[in-house]
């Protein structure tokens, strides 16, 4: 699937516009390919790391899928090894993001007017610079439509807002006065590493996110196991389309999706919330298409030792943006993701975004090491 990308500002605008332990621990039991296998979920007393950070154990998993859901970026599996770390339990939350701000009086990247160079590498070269007037600041807001459509264009449901921000998701008649334990959303990944820089945390790795997300479950089809429910309950938040079809927000349906509280399902088997779901994540790897092609062939059948990521970027998937353009990866999918469009809240999905595109449906948690 493409990625969404603010490149649509140039259009939209001229158009219009799980039990916790401090210290000690307790075990829980994880299931491994059905077989129960304990492990003690360790939650920071606050002095080896900041409290609300979960400690993911050192270990060895097979990443990526051979799933029949997985996508040719999610292939082929390869095994891979990394030492222990400590991992945000859930998302940074917006209370989180305005104490830095306050502290720091950062301003966020859809706070401030679009710089061209950033726009310029994810358009088709020679695209003219449009009249600076059309560059406001502002974000991506998915907005939905009135009625069912096609799923092949999702320019039908995402709008480039001017004023939407970290504290307007949707908008500037909107607010986060009663989301103070919502993911932070709307920052860019320029924005997410400022906070972990002020925080003294970083983003994880591809390699760490997917580890810490299986919790335990090797090659699980989801982060809780093989079925997207449980006893009948939803396990993430995602779109339920039994209920409404994707993308539509009229009343009569239900109105617009939207985050929820951090931490409003089980933790998985580290004792981390939300892993997919709710929304997107930055991490820190440049996104390739070919990435988990090329580890497979590096690692030649062996395990690859916490590996970094690629050096550049390249999607050839993405219409109208060249192959080469920046993009980090995003990982566990949002609140928008569905049995009929995006199937991205297991986790092997991956998708490369504009790392200076901010939206409605994508924060970010920070790791840090033992």
């Amino acid at each position: 699937m493409a990625a969404i990308n603010r490149r649509s500002v140039l259009t939209a605008a001229a158009g219009a516009a799980g039990v916790a332990v401090v210290g000690g621990g307790a075990f829980l039991g994880v299931t491994w390919f059905g077989a129960p296998k304990p492990h003690r979920v360790v939650l920071s007393d606050g002095i080896d790391a900041p409290l609300g950070m979960a400690q993911v154990p050192a270990g060895r998993f097979l990443m990526g899928s051979d799933h029949k859901l997985a996508q040719a970026n999610e292939r082929p599996t390869h095994w891979v090894s990394l030492p222990a770390f400590w991992m945000d339990v859930t998302h940074v939350t917006n209370a989180q993001f305005a104490k830095f701000v306050a502290a720091t009086g950062y301003v966020t990247t859809a706070e401030k007017k679009p710089g061209w160079e950033t726009l310029r590498v994810q358009l088709p070269p020679g695209t003219a610079r449009p009249d600076d007037a059309l560059l406001v600041p502002g974000a991506m807001v998915f907005t939905g439509t009135a009625g069912p459509v096609r799923l092949d264009d999702y320019s039908q449901w995402w709008t480039y807002v001017p004023g939407a921000d970290w504290r307007h998701p949707h908008g500037p008649r909107s607010d986060i006065a009663d989301k103070a334990d919502h993911p932070v959303v709307q920052v860019s990944h320029e924005d997410a590493v400022a906070f972990a820089r002020w925080a003294g945390k970083r983003l994880p790795t591809e390699a760490q996110w997917e580890y810490a997300a299986r919790g335990g479950l090797d090659q699980a089809t989801y982060a809780w196991g093989d079925r997207l429910e449980k006893d009948g309950r939803p396990q993430a938040n995602i779109w339920d389309v039994k209920k409404r079809p994707f993308p539509v927000v009229k009343p009569e349906t239900g109105g617009a999706a939207d985050t929820t509280a951090a931490g409003s399902f089980p933790a998985n088997g580290y004792g981390l919330s939300d892993m997919t779901g709710n929304a997107w994540q930055w991490v820190a790897d440049w996104y390739r298409a070919d990435y988990f092609r090329s580890q497979a062939k590096l690692a030649d059948g062996g395990t690859l030792t916490d590996p970094q990521g690629p050096a550049d970027s390249f999607d050839p998937a993405d219409p109208g943006v060249p192959p080469d353009a920046p993009k980090k990866v995003i990982r566990g999918g949002s609140f928008l993701c569905n049995e009929d469009y995006c199937q991205s809240y297991r986790p092997s999905a991956r998708r490369g975004s504009d790392p200076f595109n901010p939206m409605s449906h994508l924060g970010f948690r920070l790791v840090r090491d033992v």
